[in-house]
């Protein structure tokens, strides 16, 4: 069963698996209502409660597809956390006023973005909504104004953002309470291990959120790449020492070990990949094997 752990001090509670939905609709499986329904329910036994969105996925289409599977049983949405984001105008068929891709986080875009996701999701509150990108035109008091509002109307109960700097992260916070920060971070993504991303998280205690955890897949299915071969081979030795251990736990253990607390953001429709998700929270690797993957991506020791 998958854990649970407060996102920050004034937080939500998440299970320490998130799942994301961006594959489950025209981006990916195409499932339909009832077999979304399914994997719903089927994630729910395991443990995994927060299931993260965004309006753009499936170009506009996945949270209504969601909200449909919802509908079949409305009474779930008591036992998860819906995570959306907005920020991001594409273009697209189902958008064809938008002239060029862009970033808006006006109160009006932010504002439209969160009605909009409450009727798709069949729900009548977000319980975290992230900015989905930087937006050099972010106005911090602007945003702050629409956070401060959206929480008062009850809609939406906690904030974020996604894909921020540490400084870019500072300049809101300075003008509203943030919970989290949901970034890429794997083996085959290390810069928020260096650049401050995760120093800022232990500096201000909230958990961080990593998309991609499994470095998009590469590890195996990327011969080419060098880093990704290197940390396969490693991998594969500590599966060897192990029962029952796949090289999936041992990549997400990987990141779950680090004291910053990461969430993983599953990418995935397979029931099978999430169940082996969830024992990664069982696998234990120590100091010496974290740093064997560290080195193997890195492609040399620590100084």
């Amino acid at each position: 069963m998958s854990q649970k752990t407060l996102l920050s001090p004034n937080g939500p509670v998440f299970s320490r698996i998130v799942l994301g939905v961006m594959k489950w609709g025209a981006w990916g499986k195409q499932l339909d209502t009832q077999a979304m329904l399914r994997l719903l329910e089927e994630s729910l036994e395991l443990g995994i409660t927060t299931f993260d969105h965004a309006d753009i996925y499936g170009s506009y289409t996945t949270e209504a597809e969601f909200g449909e599977a919802l509908k079949k049983r409305p009474s779930l949405r008591q036992e998860m956390q819906l995570v959306t984001k907005c920020g991001i105008k594409m273009r697209t068929p189902n958008r064809p006023h938008h002239k060029v891709k862009s970033y808006d986080t006006s109160i009006e875009h932010i504002t439209w973005s969160v009605e909009q996701s409450l009727k798709n999701l069949n729900t009548d509150y977000i319980d975290l909504l992230l900015i989905h990108r930087p937006d050099p035109l972010l106005n911090p008091d602007d945003v702050a104004d629409t956070f401060t509002s959206l929480k008062t109307q009850g809609k939406v109960l906690h904030f974020g953002v996604s894909n921020f700097s540490p400084s870019q992260f500072d300049v809101l916070n300075s003008r509203v309470s943030l919970v989290t920060n949901q970034i890429e971070a794997s083996l085959l993504y290390l810069n928020p291990f260096l650049d401050g991303t995760l120093d800022q998280c232990l500096l201000h205690r909230f958990k961080p959120m990593a998309w991609s955890p499994l470095g998009g897949g590469s590890i195996f299915t990327d011969s080419t790449d060098a880093n990704a071969q290197r940390v396969l081979a490693i991998a594969q030795e500590m599966v060897a020492q192990r029962t029952e251990t796949t090289i999936d736990q041992i990549l997400l253990a990987w990141l779950l070990m680090h004291p910053a607390g990461i969430l993983p953001v599953l990418g995935t429709a397979n029931i099978d990949r999430i169940k082996a998700a969830v024992k990664a929270l069982d696998t234990a690797l120590t100091r010496e094997e974290w740093f064997e993957l560290w080195q193997a991506s890195m492609g040399k020791e620590v100084a």
